[in-house]
């Protein structure tokens, strides 16, 4: 792997994770030493970043990651939320007995976390729950799809989590995705998936999903 692809998938990894926030600079000094390389793999890969929209150029020069406004928020969620409801349809009719039990084994392990309101336990298994639906739809183009709107919008929902509902909520909203896989009930498994992750099943919720999220992690509209 290129140099500037190690360092794309780094800086990827630390937007996701929250480890750079909306609005942040990338030092590109410190990728420098960390990498030991020069300044033009790093720019290569801010380049790649840019264009995907990971980053955007500072008007003080340098680049910092890039921030949504709601609008943009909100469309890039309601798509992420098309997608998930394709990968559970696939996955409902691809998913093999083995693939399955997996999935409800999972979900069995999170009752329990779920119930002691482990947010960094759910977070971790929440991740494994989508990720055995993506592998489930055998298609691994909608799965990098996926997983790249879940990394863009990662940490606005993460700080928006709260006014979502508790962590027993969304276990019983993947408890319908279950039950739905188990019966092979494809229509269902997407109404179901749909519901769960919208970020507001009404106006109420969306009101207070909107003024929880940080407003310096937001650009104007």
């Amino acid at each position: 792997m290129k140099v500037s692809d190690q360092i794309r998938l780094h800086l990827e990894e630390a937007i996701s994770k929250g480890d750079l926030l909306p609005g942040d600079a990338i030092d590109e000094s410190a990728l420098s030493e960390r990498f030991g390389v020069s300044k033009t793999p790093i720019r290569e890969a801010l380049i790649k970043l840019q264009a995907q929209g990971w980053v955007s150029n500072s008007p003080r020069g340098g680049s910092t990651v890039t921030k949504m406004n709601l609008q943009q928020l909100l469309s890039l969620w309601e798509l992420l939320a098309e997608l998930e409801a394709v990968a559970v349809r696939l996955a409902c009719e691809r998913m093999t007995e083995e693939d399955r039990q997996r999935l409800f084994s999972l979900h069995e392990e999170s009752r329990a976390v779920a119930a002691a309101e482990d947010m960094q336990g759910w977070q971790t298994l929440n991740l494994q729950f989508h990720e055995l639906i993506y592998q489930g739809s055998r298609n691994p183009f909608l799965r990098q799809e996926v997983l790249r709107m879940r990394f863009r919008t990662g940490v606005y929902r993460r700080h928006a989590f709260g006014a979502l509902g508790r962590l027993q909520t969304s276990f019983d909203q993947h408890d319908l995705i279950v039950q739905a896989i188990k019966v092979r009930d494809a229509d269902v498994a997407v109404l179901s998936m749909r519901d769960h992750m919208r970020p507001g099943r009404d106006a109420k919720t969306l009101n207070d999903f909107i003024l929880n999220l940080p407003t310096d992690l937001l650009a104007p509209q």
